[in-house]
């Protein structure tokens, strides 16, 4: 190194410092930004980050302020911090398909789907059924229901459960 230029020696040394942080550190910082992304190829990312960072502020290690793997997890942790807000910050982007066209649905499918509900609902007793009216239906809190129908709010809560499984087990057959 005393043949070289102090340019070409200095990168060499930032060269070393980084590779010796990555085989001292690395597997820990990569563990821990994989447990924290659940992305191994976004931790890979993340960790890349962290040691140009290392490499940009190499002061930073040295400092005597705690460890150097303290100082590298915590860069880890900062910067998945400023990932997730940042995604967060701007809307999800929605691919065009401008080769999508509206298209209107045939209803028959509906009309049937209201006949086979509509038909289950006949089956039940008229007093699951009235729940069930209030409930889904009109929207009506078990608060409300049991007011309108003049039955305690437990019983409108034990007739909608057993409402609703006679009606899956009716769709069933």
């Amino acid at each position: 190194m005393a043949g070289l230029r102090p340019d070409r020696r200095q990168n060499v040394a930032d060269e070393a410092l980084i590779r010796s942080l990555y085989e001292e550190h690395g597997r820990a910082m990569l563990a821990y930004a994989t447990q924290l992304t659940r992305d191994r190829a976004i931790a890979e990312d993340i960790v890349q980050e962290a040691l140009v960072r290392a490499w940009r502020h190499p002061d930073s290690l040295v400092n005597g302020k705690g460890s150097v793997r303290g100082w590298l997890l915590t860069v880890v942790r900062n910067l998945i911090t400023d990932t997730v807000r940042a995604r967060m910050a701007r809307p999800p982007e929605v691919p065009e398909n401008p080769t999508d066209v509206a298209v209107e649905r045939d209803h028959a499918d509906q009309v049937v789907n209201s006949m086979v509900v509509v038909d289950a609902l006949n089956r039940l007793s008229q007093e699951h059924r009235e729940v069930l009216e209030q409930v889904y239906l009109l929207g009506s809190t078990v608060a409300e229901a049991a007011k309108a129908l003049g039955i305690p709010p437990g019983t409108v809560k034990s007739r909608s459960y057993y409402a609703l499984r006679a009606l899956r087990d009716i769709a069933a057959h």
